[in-house]
């Protein structure tokens, strides 16, 4: 039961940190919570890379194109 309370106190801390403690603690320490956020969130949206979608039209676009140039 205690290792869960000390658990608890340690998740709870480190949130605090990484929310908001550029803004309320000083100067090295705020500095260290920003670029852990920073890191955590470029990490977070690395994991879905962004999707080109498909354009159906680029085959037949493709095929317009060849047959302007060669009416040219």
């Amino acid at each position: 039961m205690r290792s869960k309370n000390i658990l608890i106190g340690v998740i709870v801390i480190a949130v605090l940190f990484i929310g908001i403690g550029d803004r309320i603690l000083p100067q090295p320490l705020s500095d260290a919570s920003k670029n852990t956020r920073t890191t955590i969130n470029q990490f977070l949206i690395n994991l879905f890379p962004t999707r080109k979608p498909k354009n159906p039209y680029e085959e037949r676009e493709k095929q317009l194109e060849e047959l302007e140039q060669g009416q040219k």
